[in-house]
């Protein structure tokens, strides 16, 4: 698996391109897997569920993405991470998939002393702040011939303010937070335990 790290901001569109250039050269056996962390610009994006209802500020500009799942946000100050998994090499089940990625932001998260958990009826990943369930991490996915892509978002020092455009992940009276606002502490080398976490429950 390579695994890819960008310290400037990339493009999203450009992103995706790269994302799906990769998988069609990993079914031609051209390249490897793929785990890649970065950052974007502000954008909104809008998976393949998401509705027009769903975007509260009619001046903002969405992109509509072929990812799972519904409208989200991303910008500076919140870590994504993209990745081309064939499951082929596995185990061809999208559920068993879903859990162990979830394991490896929860186990991630708890290396900071954050108690972090997820819903069965909504995907991403919480945590309990002023007695409320707060969403710090969403995920949204793509499948093709049980290769799958796109990933998953942490929100560490973001501007949440942003997601007031929006009805974050298609989810009403959501809230959402990021880690500084949740536990003020240093969140250097989060990229580092996100590879170790990712490549130590997937086998890599």
């Amino acid at each position: 698996m390579e695994i890819k790290k960008s310290i400037k901001p990339v493009n999203y569109e450009k992103a995706v391109r790269f994302l799906e250039k990769r998988i069609e050269d990993l079914n031609n056996k051209e390249s490897d897997e793929l785990l890649w962390i970065l950052q974007h610009g502000e954008i909104y994006t809008a998976g393949t569920s998401s509705k027009q209802s769903e975007i509260l500020n009619k001046s903002i500009k969405v992109k509509i993405t072929n990812r799972g799942g519904k409208i989200t946000y991303h910008g500076p100050g919140q870590l994504v991470c993209y990745f081309v998994i064939d499951l082929k090499r596995r185990k061809k089940d999208l559920r068993w998939f879903l859990k162990r990625l979830e394991s490896v932001i929860i186990k991630t998260l708890f290396e900071y002393n954050i108690k972090s958990f997820s819903d069965r009826k909504n995907i991403g990943i919480w945590v309990k702040q002023n007695n409320k369930n707060k969403k710090v991490a969403a995920i949204g996915l793509k499948v093709k011939k049980w290769v799958l892509y796109h990933g998953f978002s942490i929100n560490i020092n973001n501007n949440l303010d942003m997601y007031k455009n929006i009805v974050p992940c298609g989810i009403k009276n959501m809230e959402v937070t990021n880690l500084k606002s949740y536990k003020n502490i240093s969140y250097k080398n989060i990229e580092k335990k996100i590879i170790k976490n990712f490549t130590r429950l997937f086998k890599i």
